[in-house]
């Protein structure tokens, strides 16, 4: 395949055969085997070509004008210059399809970007759940929560950040706990952030009161910050919405959200290692440390967007997700090329049988790998997909994208991600390698095993994608287990 995506013939609008364009590499094994040879495939990308960076040619002009069906990935993986290339040349009526955005309708999950990756954590605030009319309560009424103790390696803070940038600080265990506390209305809510001075296990413990007279409920919270959560034995909490509630009608303190609702004790909040930080300069926020300190920081929100939009559009690596974008090209050839349905039928229900294969081939190789070392550590951020569909941790990255340089704070989060969970192996892109030592180097300098791994495109090594689930399956099973 590679071979023929090398030297593709070029699209003729004179010789009868559908032409079909593609972004990308990956797109058009997958378009290939739908079309075999009812229809030409030609992509406008060559192997190992990063999606992200490719400019388009005057004979990338040329091949679009001569489509009878353009297909892209989108979600602004592709270059806007390369998408509006297509959208211009495609002579009238010629369909371009976005295949990330319609993968839905076949059964394609589609997984949204936090704002700003690098504050890809959960929100933790504080809530009081019910009215508390049968304790008397009134809408005046006031539930207060103390923080009685902490333990742990370092100093903890919990604060709200004001509309104005102004931290006001409700728990802090660097002067010992007095009156740190912070009292809220009933069927009240309220976020908040929190910061650790060193990595570790942490567990604090909390009281609330009602009309600071009626005691509701004392627990005690867990969290795991830059270690390995899953090694307290407690339900891990690293995503989403989640409060520490107190349940003012029955009592008690829990933590509900978006994960639904658990008992203090049997749950623990992973703090991981992208969320450290360094401690601002400016004199408010000196109760977390010595100004350029590194500090591990829950925020209260995020700002920004991430550099592909609010949607992760590396939707391959789920092969369900694959399976979809077959379906959509099978359809969307038969529209082009009715006479040709039952070919392009008969090619996509094999592949689908082989991708059905592959999928089961992945899901039992990751399982295979004990769940304390499923931690993939990348060049860059790409492999969501790939995590939450065969469960597997991503630990960590060099950079959001793979065209921005790191930054200090990237190696500094980078360093103390593999230091602190102990990986055995990262695992580095092939057409990443020349320009991307970062994460080589990194982990040359702690002695850790440097494994491949193909995000994007294809190689002389492996030139399909069923042989790149597999290769990839085969490296994260074989190096994490070593």
């Amino acid at each position: 395949m590679l071979t023929a995506c090398s030297a593709q013939a070029v699209p003729q609008r004179d010789d009868g055969i559908t032409d079909v364009v593609v972004t990308t590499p990956i797109l058009y094994d997958l378009a290939s085997h739908v079309a075999g040879d009812r229809a030409r495939v030609t992509s406008l990308m060559p192997p190992g070509a990063d999606p992200h960076t490719h400019e388009p040619t005057l004979r990338d002009v040329r091949n679009v004008a001569n489509a009878d069906v353009a297909f892209t990935n989108y979600m602004l993986l592709e270059p806007q210059s390369l998408i509006r290339t297509v959208d211009e040349s495609v002579r009238p009526g010629v369909p371009v399809v976005t295949l990330a955005e319609e993968a839905a309708r076949y059964g394609g999950k589609v997984i949204p970007l936090v704002e700003d990756v690098t504050l890809d954590t959960i929100w933790l605030g504080l809530r009081v759940t019910g009215t508390g009319q049968s304790r008397g309560a009134t809408r005046a009424s006031e539930v207060k929560l103390n923080a009685v103790a902490v333990r742990g390696p370092g100093d903890m803070t919990g604060f709200v950040t004001t509309t104005f940038g102004t931290p006001e600080v409700f728990f802090n265990s660097a002067d010992g706990f007095g009156d740190d506390s912070t009292t809220l209305p009933v069927d009240a809510h309220t976020h908040m952030s929190w910061s650790f001075s060193k990595p570790g296990i942490y567990e604090l413990d909390v009281q609330a009161t009602l009309d600071g007279k009626e005691l509701l409920g004392e627990s005690t919270v867990t969290f795991a910050v830059g270690v390995n959560p899953a090694e307290t034995g407690k339900t891990v909490l690293s995503r989403g919405h989640e409060d520490i509630a107190v349940d003012v009608d029955h009592g008690g303190i829990s933590l509900v959200g978006d994960s639904g609702t658990h008992e203090a004790g049997d749950a623990v909040i992973a703090v991981p290692n992208s969320a450290l930080q360094q401690v601002p300069a400016t004199p408010e926020f000196r109760f977390m440390g010595r100004p350029g300190s590194e500090t591990f920081l829950l925020p209260q929100a995020v700002l920004g967007k991430h550099v592909h939009g609010e949607l992760d559009p590396h939707l391959w690596h789920n092969v369900a997700n694959a399976m979809a974008y077959v379906k959509l090209i099978r359809d969307h050839l038969i529209a082009v090329d009715p006479a040709g349905a039952r070919d392009y039928e008969r090619n996509a229900d094999a592949y689908l049988a082989e991708l059905s294969e592959v999928d089961e081939y992945v899901r039992t190789s990751i399982s295979a790998i004990p769940e304390e070392k499923r931690q993939l550590v990348t060049t860059h951020d790409g492999y969501h997909y790939l995590g939450d569909a065969y469960d597997i941790n991503i630990a960590g990255f060099v950079t959001p994208n793979p065209s921005v340089e790191a930054s200090t704070r990237d190696l500094i989060a980078l360093t103390h991600t593999l230091e602190n969970l102990q990986v055995p192996a990262v695992f580095l892109e092939p057409n990443l390698a020349r320009r991307s030592t970062t994460l080589s180097e990194t982990a040359n300098r702690l002695n850790i095993q440097v494994c491949r791994i193909y995000g994007d495109s294809f190689d002389h090594e492996v030139s399909t994608y069923t042989a790149m689930m597999r290769y990839n399956a085969d490296s994260l099973r074989t190096c994490l287990t070593a």
